[in-house]
Parts: structure tokens; C-alpha cells; sequence
């Protein structure tokens, strides 16, 4: 199965478990791998024969700056979901990023990563 990637997309979001982080918000940064077939676009150079990651990047965009969920694990699936429903792979690999998490003398970040597909979906 062949691959497609879409790295570092930045979106402001309102997932959190404190309140703040749910009114206020902050940046999220996603990175996708997308397994599907890519046979037919290396030979037709037809964007109808791969996925139109314009749509895919517009997708994600609407779970992280719409949706509100309390954990980055809920959000992470929730973009996965999104991405199958949308039939644009048959596995996806969604590696989510919580850039400035609220933690008290923590400067780094946290960054939840699955995998789901269509059969297991």
C-alpha cells in the first residue's frame, strides 16, 4: 500500500481539560500518513486517481477549529473518523500535537499518535 503524507499542518483549536483551554483555545499541529493506492495517479498524473489533500487539509482544519473535546486522544480519533468517512484512504495515521499544553514548569509538548482504517473503523 502506498503512502501519502501531509506534515506540520497548525491549527487553533479548543480542546482541553481546563476551562481556559476550551474558551480561550490554542495551536494544535497535525501530521497525517495516508495508505491508499497510488497506482493509477503515478501513471495518469490525474488528481481524481489520488486523494485531493487540499480536501483532506480542509477536513482536519474543521474537526481542530470546530469540534471541542476535552482530551487530544478524543480529537485524534475524531480527525481519523473524519478522514475514513470521507473514503480518501483506507488507513490513516494521525499524529496530533498539543504545542504549549498548560503545565506548570513544562516547556515542551505532548503529541498523541494512532492508527486507524477502514475495516477497523
Amino acid at each position: 500500500m502506498d503512502q501519502l503524507h501531509i506534515n506540520a499542518l497548525r491549527c487553533y483549536g479548543y480542546t482541553g481539560y481546563l476551562p481556559e483551554e476550551t474558551r480561550l483555545g490554542q495551536w494544535f499541529e497535525v501530521s497525517l500518513t495516508l495508505w491508499l493506492d497510488l497506482a493509477a495517479a503515478s501513471q495518469s498524473d490525474r488528481l481524481d486517481d489520488t486523494a485531493d489533500y487540499r480536501q483532506v487539509i480542509e477536513a482536519v482544519r474543521g474537526v481542530v477549529e470546530q469540534e471541542v473535546f476535552k482530551t487530544v486522544e478524543r480529537l485524534a480519533g475524531a480527525i481519523a473518523q473524519t478522514l475514513l468517512d470521507l473514503k480518501v484512504c483506507q488507513q490513516v495515521q494521525v499524529r496530533l500535537t498539543k504545542l504549549s499544553p498548560p503545565i506548570p514548569n513544562f516547556s515542551g509538548s505532548i503529541t498523541v499518535e494512532l492508527t486507524r482504517s477502514l475495516s477497523a473503523s
